[in-house]
Parts: structure tokens; sequence; C-alpha cells
């Protein structure tokens, strides 16, 4: 099984104790390239020096809604010369991670949506993939992206919204996040979108250290867990694993621009 974890954030201090050692382990398990995510302008240094220590990952810079109250404006500033100076670096895959999230309460929707839309403009002059955090503003999300309508689309991650949401961003171009929610029995309407999806929209993911799947509950998600969440999302949507993992890595790697070594 050949995997990428398209949605990780190994440069957080989750990680400090056994990073070197896990990103090992993953390799062996099949975990090829990894994707990891900015999320504010004091933690993009440590993730380009991070990327840069590791062929195998891959970075991207973004300002995250979560984290409204710590951006500033000059931090949008910061992002495009990140963009620029890196522009054409194998390693630099995307921008990401930004969005829209209107389950806190706190995060001001105007404020949210101004952020969301310079870094809309800044993937579509870059010509790079956008990374996307929706969290209960899929209307919102789904009629921005029609306005901007961009080159290369990318991921909504982490996907949670309806059949007819995917539906929308699939015309769009996005693919769809799925990392350890669907694992979850009790994930009902999730898992009953997912089983429904094609093949061509989906890309894996887990949000290390985050969103933990059902058969490891309660701990540090790691990309070591793909290969199971590739099985048991495999099972629900009727497909054998190898399947899942070969279409997910494809889907992938296109969004990305990069080039799958044929094994040998």
């Amino acid at each position: 099984m050949r995997l990428i974890d398209t949605h990780t954030h190994l440069d957080f201090p989750d990680f400090d104790a056994d990073r070197d050692e896990l990103l090992q382990r993953s390799r062996g398990l099949g975990v090829e390239r990894m994707v990891v995510l900015g999320v504010y302008q004091g933690n993009w240094q440590r993730l380009w020096d991070l990327v840069q220590s590791d062929p195998c990952l891959h970075a991207a810079f973004g300002l995250h809604p979560v984290y409204l109250q710590q951006h500033q404006p000059e931090h949008l500033s910061e992002l495009r010369d990140w963009l620029q100076r890196l522009a054409g670096h194998p390693q630099l895959c995307a921008v990401g991670e930004f969005g829209l999230d209107y389950y806190l309460d706190n995060l001001d929707h105007q404020r949210q949506q101004a952020l969301f839309e310079t870094q809309l403009k800044l993937a579509a002059e870059f010509e790079l993939p956008a990374l996307l955090h929706v969290r209960r503003a899929h209307a919102a999300s789904i009629a921005t992206l029609k306005r901007y309508k961009l080159k290369r689309a990318g991921i909504i991650h982490a996907f949670a919204g309806s059949l007819e949401e995917a539906r929308e961003y699939l015309k769009l171009g996005f693919k769809l996040g799925l990392g350890g929610a669907p694992t979850w029995p009790q994930a009902l309407r999730l898992r009953k979108v997912v089983a429904q999806l094609p093949l061509d929209a989906v890309v894996l993911e887990t949000d290390a250290p985050d969103m933990a799947p059902a058969m490891h509950p309660q701990q540090r998600n790691s990309p070591e867990h793909l290969p199971d969440i590739c099985a048991a999302l495999a099972q629900l949507m009727g497909l054998e694993a190898d399947e899942l993992a070969a279409a997910s890595s494809r889907n992938a790697a296109e969004l990305f621009g990069w080039r799958l070594e044929t094994p040998p």
C-alpha cells in the first residue's frame, strides 16, 4: 500500500519527542509523502525548516480562521512574500490552511471572509492549490469559490458536508479530504455520504495530531494511522484498501503536480 497524507501538522510540539522515529515508521507502513500545513505566521519558519529536513515532506502556508485573533494585516503581506520567495520550489505545494469556521461563535464572519478571499487571490496568483478548512460554512465557502474559480482548485479538508455540497465542490474541481471522522460508527450521516463518493473525488489525510480514527481512540493522531484509516474507509466505500490507496494517491499527485514513482 502506497499512501499520501495530504493534511498534517507535524511541526506541532506534539511530535517534538519522537518526530524522526515517527516519520521512519510511517514510511515503513507505506506513507510516502506528507503535507505539513501552516496555520499562523509564527509557525511558518518552523514548518519550512522541518520540511527542508526531509524530501518526503511538503509545505503549505496559510492563516487559519481559528487563529483569527492572532493574525495581523501585515501577515498577509508576509504570506505573499513567502509564496513569492519559494515559488517553483518542489517542496512548496499549496496555500493553506485557511477558510471559514462558523462553528466557533467568537470568530467574526466578516473578518474571516476577508481573510479567506485574500488568500484565495494568492492561490490564484501563484497558481497553487488551496487547502481549505470549512466548518459549518459550506454554503458561504461554495458561493465564494464559485466567484473565484481557482485554476488548480484544492482540497476541502476533513469534509463533513452533505452529498449535494460534495457535488458542488467537485464541480469546482476540488477534492474531498477524508480522515478519521468517518471511521467512527456514530458518524452516520457522514458515513452515508462517503459511501457514495466517486473514487476520483477523494484524497486521504490524518490532520495529525488531531482527529484520531476510531481504531486509535483518545490518542495522538499520526501519519502512521493512515493505512488503518484507508482500510476503514475502503470498507465503507465497498473497495479493497489497495484500490482506495492507489486512487487517493493518484488524485493527490495530480492535484499537487507530483510524479508518482513506479514501484520496483
